[in-house]
């Protein structure tokens, strides 16, 4: 059971659609697998299990401000890293030892499925005695030093609704096999009841949404939700709210309290999933690996262009970054960064053709969030960098974008002097 904590109560979910999604992400990672109802969800469970309330977490300031949320919802303090500019991994050398010694946790983020240099943190946590934490939401299909992401750490969490598509679900995966029921029973002391409505909503969501797409009707169906109050981020990132999110940390450990951040795009994050819910998913998985391989392609043919960034076609780690420096071939990213010099225009151009840009992060978390909320970066120049000029695409539409912005004349970005990682 998470630590100090309780929930609801009930039974576990031990629908055969549940355990063939487990079954099929042990096979793919050699690791004992419990499946949960979203990535967020996973993640604050091994929070819980393994950190006491008050430590402090080592994480990315270029990440989705969900899982910052997270962080602060199991009682911990984030703490912000260097990153490398040229792909936000997370730039080892420049985290003072004074940082590390203060740790609990390192938690990965794998940015677009650009793996952290995962062996090099793995090889921090075991000196200092503290557990590695793979955020691999972004990165179900991609390796680093030779293994799956996802296979270093402690624990990992893996999304189901970015390379699978199915809008729903997570896997969080332990290098402990013995830990696996302990972690199932804490997630299902933690999970709510499923409601016949989330489930209905869950049924009929790819209807509706291409219904919208084929009578074109974005914008409406944009301002309807606006409307009714549904449109939760007018911004990039979501409303901080310091005054609420000050009282809310006096609740934890504890996602009650932290729950208007925390279910920001997915309501139904803690829910138990219904088995029409777990089919989909199971259909949308055992098709992984063709869209893996399609992502594979489209990440290519993007990291080829002017617009990569200074790593891309520099020799074996082309597109890895110099942190990374163990990818001969292309990941199967889940979003290719390219980096520009006007990401605003940019983004204006490919709406243009139909495409839509999300997944940005900006600005950093600590530059976000303030001192009161996070530790912030010792040197933040590289995120605020990054963050500003990274153009995240899908690689499926690799080719439609070329087009809209050789078009468009969108210029690439180069990494001023003075950005290069440390281990560069």
């Amino acid at each position: 059971m998470a630590i100090g904590e309780a929930g609801p109560g009930g039974a576990r979910d031990g629908s055969q659609p549940g355990k063939r999604l487990e079954a099929t992400m042990r096979d793919r990672l050699g690791r004992e697998c419990v499946y949960v109802p979203s990535c967020r969800f996973g993640l604050y469970a091994a929070l819980r299990h393994w950190c006491p309330p008050g430590g402090r977490v080592l994480m990315s300031p270029v990440n989705d401000d969900v899982i910052f949320f997270v962080v602060l919802a199991a009682g911990l303090r984030p703490v912000q890293a260097p990153l490398d500019p040229s792909d936000a991994s997370v730039d080892v050398d420049a985290v003072p030892e004074e940082v590390w010694g203060s740790l609990s946790a390192v938690l990965t983020t794998n940015l677009y499925g650009n793996p952290d240099p995962a062996p090099r943190l793995r090889a921090r946590c075991d000196a200092l005695g503290i557990p590695l934490f793979e955020d691999a939401a972004h990165a179900i299909g991609s390796e680093v030093g030779g293994r799956p992401v996802g296979t270093w750490g402690d624990a990992s969490v893996f999304s189901l609704s970015k390379h699978v598509g199915a809008k729903a679900g997570g896997i969080l995966a332990v290098a402990d096999p013995a830990l696996r029921e302990t972690l199932e029973r804490s997630c299902a002391d933690l999970l709510l009841p499923r409601r016949t409505k989330a489930e209905v909503a869950y049924a009929v969501r790819p209807y509706a949404e291409a219904a919208v797409r084929a009578l074109r009707l974005r914008r409406a169906a944009w301002a309807t939700m606006r409307l009714l109050g549904r449109v939760e981020r007018e911004e990039i990132r979501m409303p901080l709210r310091p005054r609420e999110l000050a009282r809310a940390a006096g609740s934890a450990p504890g996602l009650d309290a932290h729950d208007p951040w925390v279910r920001v795009d997915m309501h139904d994050y803690r829910l138990r999933s219904g088995r029409f819910r777990l089919g989909r998913i199971g259909r949308r998985l055992d098709r992984l690996d063709g869209v893996l391989a399609r992502c594979r392609a489209g990440t290519e043919l993007l990291q080829s262009t002017r617009w990569a960034g200074p790593a891309a076609g520099a020799g074996p780690a082309a597109g890895a970054g110099p942190a990374n420096g163990s990818r001969d071939a292309a990941q199967p990213l889940f979003r290719v960064p390219l980096l520009v010099a006007d990401r605003d225009g940019a983004v204006r151009a490919l709406a243009r053709r139909g495409i839509v840009v999300g997944y940005l992060y900006d600005p950093p978390l600590d530059d976000y969030a303030g001192a009161e909320f996070t530790d912030p970066s010792p040197a933040p120049d590289g995120a605020r960098w990054f963050a500003r000029h990274a153009l995240p695409v899908d690689p499926l539409r690799a080719r439609a974008v070329v087009a809209a912005l050789e078009e468009s004349g969108v210029r690439p970005a180069g990494v001023p002097e003075g950005l290069v990682p440390s281990g560069g």
